[in-house]
């Protein structure tokens, strides 16, 4: 078995491969302070579970955008799965040449997305990964990473309402029924979700202007927890896939085994 580890700010997201299958994937929460051991018990814990054992592992690759947890989930692998992990990183192959000023700026995260969708859609495309930060990512018809668009996340502009405003309670993201709210914590919903709509509509119609000499961008990808809340109202997003970035990690993995 394969086991991919993505490390968000907020969550990280694991799975194991058999071949080209996902077995299985769970999502837990990101804690900096926790050690290599706290990590290695709640991994095998979730192992045990599902009946899975660490022993079958054959191998272990990382991509993180939290610096603090890399030798931390690193030396979790070496003693619990006793697998030197692959690091998404300079020095791993991608397969994908990154037009970036400084390609060793792009997140691990998006390469890794970018590579999946690439491999699995073809291109031009446009990838838009709803984490704790919003990254559009523009993908040439050839499979060059063009580079693209970061943004606040929507649980992070409803926090800052909260926190920040005297009166304006903390609600639950949910789309609404009507954009005109009835009462606050609608017109707050409407805000976020609608609001966010909008502004992903309009960064993907400005993205698929501007990659007009790839061809028409016919795919654009909604990947990440939040990516059904405004991908079902969005003009632009046609495909919706929550997994792309293990995919991706799965798709690196054999370029450098």
């Amino acid at each position: 078995m394969l086991l991919v580890i993505d490390v968000g700010n907020t969550n990280i997201v694991f799975g194991v491969f058999k071949g080209k299958k996902l077995l299985y994937d769970w999502r837990i929460a990101t804690e900096k302070d926790r050690t290599s051991d706290e990590y290695g018990l709640l991994f095998e814990q979730i192992f045990k579970y599902h009946g899975l054992c660490p022993k079958d592992v054959e191998d272990v690759i990382i991509s993180s955008v939290v610096p603090t947890l890399m030798h931390t989930l690193s030396a979790m692998s070496i003693k619990y799965f006793d697998r030197e992990p692959i690091v998404v990183g300079p020095g791993v192959k991608t397969g994908m040449n990154i037009r970036y000023d400084n390609p060793r700026e792009v997140g691990a995260d998006r390469i890794v997305n970018a590579v999946a969708g690439y491999e699995k859609y073809g291109g031009p495309l446009i990838i838009v990964d709803f984490g704790t930060a919003i990254t559009f990512c523009a993908i040439s018809k050839g499979g060059d990473y063009l580079g693209g668009a970061i943004t606040p996340g929507i649980k992070i502009s409803s926090e800052a309402l909260f926190l920040r405003t005297a009166k304006l309670p903390k609600v639950e993201l949910s789309k609404p029924d009507t954009v005109i709210g009835k009462n606050t914590v609608n017109s707050i919903q409407s805000g976020l979700v609608y609001g966010y709509i909008g502004l992903v509509d309009y960064i993907i119609e400005r993205m698929k202007e501007e990659m007009k000499e790839e061809g028409e961008v016919k795919t654009v990808i909604g990947t990440g927890g939040f990516s059904s809340l405004i991908a079902s109202e969005s003009r632009y997003i046609n495909t919706i896939d929550k997994l792309l970035t293990l995919d991706g990690l799965r798709i690196i993995y054999g370029r450098n085994k």
